[in-house]
């Protein structure tokens, strides 16, 4: 009997055709043998049945090792297909993480991820979410492959997610009655994988699928979930540090207002636009009364809180088009696009009566003094605005302190500033 021979070998399908082939052959040179020795005689009948049977084992072994290495061939085709599958996606994935390098915002980085999983997973629906700056939901920021079984919310609790409270992935699938997450709609399958860098979660990685086994293909693929849900997690790490790192350089860390840099970039555009269509813009400066006593006498832990919330204050109470900044100190400045000069001293009257009504929560008196000037009724460009919001608050604080006073209009002081002409008689 011919030896079998492993066909996973390089010449494995070589090998196989050459011994089925020689295996064959014997049956039939053995088959022809036994058809002559029958003819003979009594004698040669008796070899004729021995060389039979050694015929029909001769070709027996030849079907049994033509099966048997038909199994290994698909196997091995199989195996063949397998790594080649697998080689495209760990290319995919590189590719993936090095496009990611260039997100800027959470739209470039879901663009990223839909590309992706639509290449490595064309038969599922899937989302992103990631949370907002309070941390306190997530937003959906890309979805693709919608159906009426899936229709990922605008947000989502982290609360409602068992998949964000265990920090695995979680799959929810209302047919084999598992828990699911208390978001969970519809009657798809989804199985849902957070993105953690750094020991922290960044957002939410989902996908679906309507498919009768719909249980058995997401567990199936969640190792190429995990895979998308790691790169995207460095993506959205990186993303929050440069968008951290943006607000520090313009905002104030103590109350989270605008810097006194900003603010002078934005009072320029302001001016610039309102120049082209017309419209005034007014500029508040604010100083909070006595804020000295308040630090020595109470400690600077009360003073940093009084800030905190005058900020607050200012903050709610103005537009969002509002521009207010921290311009130093307990100083700080208010910039109202679209906003005439009568308009910005009622909102600073109403401003200086909020701030007013802190003194009671903090267990000491606050107030604040306000200047108001404005381009073009009382300032002719960006470069005297500012100034003459400072001279009408200087004013104030002559004035007795905690009131609004409004920087001298043009007209009047064009007047005043007027050579008078010598009268003679």
């Amino acid at each position: 009997m011919v030896q079998h021979e492993s066909i996973l070998s390089p010449n494995g399908t070589v090998t196989f055709t050459r011994r089925f082939t020689v295996h064959v052959i014997q049956a039939i040179c053995a088959i022809c043998a036994m058809a002559a020795m029958f003819a003979e005689g009594t004698a040669a009948r008796s070899l004729a049945t021995v060389a039979a049977a050694s015929a029909l084992f001769t070709l027996f072994v030849g079907v049994l090792f033509g099966r048997r290495a038909v199994a290994e061939l698909g196997d091995h085709i199989r195996l063949i297909d397998e790594a080649r599958n697998a080689r495209g996606q760990v290319e995919e994935l590189f590719a993936m993480t090095d496009m990611l390098q260039a997100a800027e915002d959470h739209e470039d980085a879901g663009a990223v991820l839909m590309a992706t999983a639509q290449r490595l997973l064309p038969d599922f629906g899937g989302a992103l979410y990631v949370f907002n700056n309070s941390r306190d939901r997530l937003d959906l920021a890309k979805s693709w492959g919608r159906s009426p079984s899936f229709e990922p919310a605008g947000t989502l609790l982290p609360g409602n997610c068992w998949a964000l409270k265990r920090g695995k992935p979680h799959t929810n699938d209302p047919e084999s009655s598992g828990l699911c997450c208390m978001h969970q709609i519809g009657e798809g399958s989804t199985v849902e994988v957070p993105m953690m860098a750094r020991g922290q979660v960044f957002g939410l990685l989902v996908l679906a699928s309507d498919a009768g086994n719909a249980f058995e293909q997401l567990t199936d693929i969640r190792r190429t979930a995990q895979a998308l849900a790691d790169s995207m997690s460095l993506a959205l790490s990186n993303i929050a540090l440069r968008e951290k790192l943006r607000t520090q350089s313009l905002r104030d860390p103590l109350t989270g207002l605008y810097n006194r840099r900003y603010m002078e970039d934005a009072l320029e555009r302001y001016i610039s636009l309102a120049e082209r269509t017309g419209t005034a813009t007014s500029v508040l400066m604010i100083d909070l009364d006595n804020f000295k006593r308040i630090n020595d006498e109470f400690g600077h832990a009360k003073g940093d809180a009084v800030l905190r919330d005058v900020a607050a204050q200012l903050v709610g109470t103005l537009r969002p088009s509002d521009v207010v900044a921290r311009y130093g100190g307990e100083e700080l400045v208010v910039i109202m696009p679209k906003c005439g000069l009568d308009n910005a001293a009622a909102k600073a009257e109403i401003l200086r009566q909020r701030i007013e009504s802190l003194s009671e929560a903090h267990g000491v008196p606050v107030s604040a003094s306000f200047g108001v000037s404005t381009v073009p009724e009382t300032a002719t460009n960006a470069a005297d605005v500012v100034p003459g919001a400072d001279g009408a608050l200087y004013a104030a604080k002559q004035a007795g302190k905690n009131r609004v006073i409004l920087s001298e209009r043009r007209s009047a002081r064009d007047e005043k500033q007027a050579p008078r002409l010598a009268v003679t008689g």
